[in-house]
């Protein structure tokens, strides 16, 4: 079963975001309190445990929000799952919306470690239908079809 390892915020675009206790996602806009909610395609980003533990594997003292994601999973292979998959993701329901990203300017883990997994291996969600999201949650998969 995949679950939420951890939900994070940042107040400001391009910091490392910070663990809470729990989250609201809310409908069209996002993860409140964070930088990157709003009315775009790319309002949530998760990455899974296992990606972190990639880069710790290359000797980076990393962990959850440490990659500016909102959401860190384990027990899913999120940048396998097609655009327009949707997830149940606690009470709220996502929609993928992006695989991946490209960085234009090299983040500082990068510079650390030569590699960053976030532009390969995190993906981006719209909020379909909001809730409260927080540790332990599970995710799962309610619908895998790709759209064009």
């Amino acid at each position: 079963m995949a679950t939420v390892v951890a939900v994070c915020v940042s107040e400001r675009k391009g910091e490392r975001k910070k663990p809470v206790a729990q989250g609201v996602l809310r409908g069209g806009h996002g993860l409140e309190g964070d930088a990157h909610a709003g009315s775009w395609h790319r309002q949530v980003s998760l990455l899974a445990q296992e990606s972190i533990e990639k880069m710790r594997e290359a000797g980076l003292d990393v962990g959850p929000g440490d990659f500016a994601e909102n959401l860190t999973t384990e027990g899913i292979e999120l940048f396998t799952l097609p655009v327009g998959t949707r997830l149940r993701v606690g009470e709220a329901l996502l929609e993928v919306t992006q695989i991946g990203k490209v960085c234009h300017d090299r983040c500082a883990i990068y510079y650390q470690a030569g590699d960053c997994v976030m532009p390969r291996e995190g993906i981006f969600v719209r909020v379909l239908e909001g809730g409260t999201v927080r540790p332990g949650a599970t995710v799962s998969v309610e619908s895998r079809e790709a759209t064009a």
